[in-house]
């Protein structure tokens, strides 16, 4: 059954459509158990990031996997102008990409690797991996590690965070002395964190859902800690808000952000929501005092910062060919795997029925050369008497294909 994979990403489609098909973590696994339920795709496993949403299935009927995900979240979706489709061999090269980071928008970032992991535990989770998914998901994560020690794809600090914190240090100037706030407490939120105080800011405040999880990050960047029901508050204080968090609705809307800045007497802020679905209500960047910052809208900042990496990413392309040729090749040979089994069971049979045999003879007195012979000739005899009947009909018939086959299984000369 052929392996697909099927989903839009940033380059073929808005924002505005891919967040409307985001799978948050807590419905991942029974939108998993729906998808192999109701489509009838054999094994399946869903990516759902803010820059893709993406399923890889075992299935035969791709049209019902669109119809699903067009609908699933309540909307009616027409996504065929966004949706990309890829079977075997592509969708092997396609798996191998994105886990080395070739189709982000920041080229040889990390973080789609835990997320595939990610997608991968709730598979196993649903119960929907199975051997082919298994065995696709185990290379992928070999041929990432491969690209990521073996090629210069990692090259220089570029990511969303990367270029959110370097967007807002061209804004203000004495960046040290303004106030960040992050919402969420996630990988993204971390990395920000870390590239702020690598820029000189030392003031930070991390609000999220689980006040625990904010005061874990904050200890490690000496920053506070307040939870989201909190953001209204300390909304005033922020210079800088950037935003991540899983919320399917958004956390900071435009009345809060319309109170702070009255409360800042319009002095700027700048936002930048990575957060897909939204974090920060889009009407917010209707007002004169926000620069408001969308992951789509830092595109043009981590193109700039590329460069140093487009040579690791020949490198990288490169050694995905190669390794997507091999898992093809070991997957084309796993076909034959039980055909291969049943003509040793069959042989052994044989063996095992044509040895009893010797053995009665010799008990009963037969010389033991006799026996020896009978061995041979027999074994021979039942082990060639099915192919060579094949063979008999294969040349009545003008099978010249199964001849040749067989010269060729056999190691047979073209002369004998």
């Amino acid at each position: 059954m052929p392996l697909l994979v099927l989903g839009i990403n940033h380059r073929t489609a808005p924002l505005d459509i891919r967040e409307r098909i985001v799978f948050g973590p807590d419905v991942l696994v029974p939108a998993l158990q729906d998808l192999q339920a109701t489509q009838g795709a054999d094994e399946n496993l869903i990516v759902s990031t803010c820059n893709r949403t993406e399923l890889y299935c075992v299935s035969e009927n791709p049209g019902a996997l669109q119809h699903w995900l067009e609908r699933y979240h309540g909307d009616t979706l027409d996504l065929k102008t966004s949706l990309y489709t890829h079977q075997d061999e592509k969708a092997v090269a396609h798996a191998f990409s994105v886990a080395a980071g070739l189709d982000s928008m920041v080229v040889g970032e990390p973080q789609i690797l835990g997320q595939l992991k990610d997608a991968y535990r709730a598979a196993q989770q649903a119960g929907t991996a199975g051997p082919q998914l298994n065995r696709l998901l185990q290379a992928t994560f070999s041929v990432a590690k491969r690209v990521r020690t073996e090629t210069r794809i990692g090259a220089n600090a570029v990511s969303v965070a990367y270029a959110a914190v370097s967007l807002a240090k061209q804004i203000f100037t004495g960046f040290n002395n303004h106030t960040a706030l992050l919402v969420g407490a996630g990988e993204t939120i971390a990395l920000a964190a870390r590239h702020l105080r690598g820029q000189g800011l030392t003031r930070m405040i991390i609000a999220n859902r689980s006040l625990d999880r904010a005061q874990a990050l904050a200890q490690e960047f000496q920053a506070s800690a307040i939870s989201l029901d909190a953001l209204p508050h300390f909304l005033p204080q922020a210079d800088i808000v950037i935003s991540s968090t899983a919320s399917p609705d958004p956390v900071i809307l435009r009345a809060h952000v319309e109170a702070a800045l009255s409360a800042r007497r319009r002095r700027p802020m700048f936002m930048v929501d990575i957060a897909v679905p939204r974090d920060i209500e889009s009407t917010v960047g209707d007002f004169e005092d926000v620069y408001l910052y969308t992951i789509d809208d830092l595109q043009l900042v981590v193109e700039s910062n590329l460069s140093a990496r487009q040579d690791g990413a020949r490198e990288a392309r490169k050694l995905i060919d190669d390794e997507v040729q091999r898992f093809m090749a070991e997957l084309k040979g796993l076909h034959v795997v039980p055909t291969i089994r049943a003509l040793r069971e069959s042989a052994e049979d044989v063996r095992a029925q044509t040895l009893d045999q010797a053995r009665r003879l010799l008990q009963a007195g037969r010389p033991v050369d006799d026996v020896l012979n009978y061995l041979a000739d027999t074994l021979t005899h039942r082990l060639i008497h099915a192919p060579t009947q094949t063979l008999r009909d294969a040349g009545n018939s003008g099978d010249a294909e199964l001849v040749a086959a067989t010269r060729q299984i056999f190691k047979l000369s073209q002369n004998s």
